[in-house]
């Protein structure tokens, strides 16, 4: 019986299974980013921001903004890794493994600012918001993140409570001498749901709870936790999982630059071998 042949793979051939591995995760990141990028600028445009610059001086309160800037990152990042594992150019994958290193010190050295500068951060926190909702009514941007904030993701009303929204020009007791029908009420998402907003939501409900003649039971119509405190609470409850979240990020991205630079020395080696 003729003895069995046993083949080794040669060590300076590139990794197939590496290079498609970092070609197919990096590909769905590129059009992830591609399309938040595109979602963004189309919601600048439709608000008319780059005819209007002046609206640029609260660009850095704009959801629309943010949203840009982690499409701009994502594609770019996704761009790098795709290209770069496809054509083996290790320019490429070099600039891969430097955009997630720097990427993963970011969050780093954000998670340890956000613990020894916690009382800054909340106090920007805070200023943020009553910016957010000074500005409630002018950028839709703005007013759909406060509503989803208080009304989908923490149930809470204002920054420090209900009487916050007393800096909100539409909202604030004075209005009803300009004819506001908002004035000394709040917005609908500080009002807690009730079985029927399933169908038809009530955007009415805030309508005169801050006033002193109010006849219900407003803490029956309306949060009246502020969402700072809320998000505190939040926060406390979910650390575990916020935690977890942010260690296999760290290690999804550590495994990234990891197979990116074993990848670029496969590629490295077989080009030695032809020289």
């Amino acid at each position: 019986m003729p003895g069995i042949r046993k083949y080794r793979r040669d060590t300076t051939e590139v990794s197939c299974c590496l290079k498609y591995v970092i070609f197919g995760v990096n590909v769905l990141f590129w059009f992830v980013g591609l399309i938040i990028l595109a979602v963004g600028i189309w919601a600048w445009m439709e608000k008319d921001t780059f005819s209007n610059l002046s609206r640029l001086t609260n660009i850095a309160l704009d959801p629309v903004f943010i949203l840009i800037c982690v499409g701009t990152i994502t594609f770019i990042i996704g761009f790098t890794g795709c290209v770069g594992a496809l054509r083996e150019n290790t320019c490429l994958l070099a600039c891969y493994a430097v955009f997630l290193a720097l990427l993963l010190l970011a969050e780093m050295t954000t998670g340890i600012l956000f613990f020894v500068f916690k009382d800054w951060i909340k106090q920007q926190a805070t200023s943020g918001f009553q910016s957010f909702i000074a500005h409630y009514r002018e950028d839709p941007d703005q007013q759909n993140l406060i509503d989803w904030i208080q009304g989908e993701w923490l149930q809470c009303c204002g920054v420090e409570g209900p009487r916050d929204w007393d800096r909100n020009a539409y909202f604030n007791c004075s209005s009803g001498a300009v004819g506001s029908r908002e004035a000394c009420g709040v917005p609908f998402s500080c009002c807690r749901s009730k079985p029927q907003d399933i169908i038809i939501k009530n955007k009415q409900c805030g309508y005169d709870v801050r006033k002193p003649t109010y006849s219900f039971d407003i803490a029956k119509i309306i949060y009246d936790k502020g969402c700072l405190e809320a998000a505190e609470e939040w926060f406390d409850r979910n650390l575990l999982i916020v935690a977890t979240s942010a260690v296999c990020t760290a290690f999804a991205q550590i495994l990234g630059i990891c197979f990116a630079q074993n990848l670029r020395a496969d590629i490295f080696a077989q080009k030695s071998k032809w020289h």
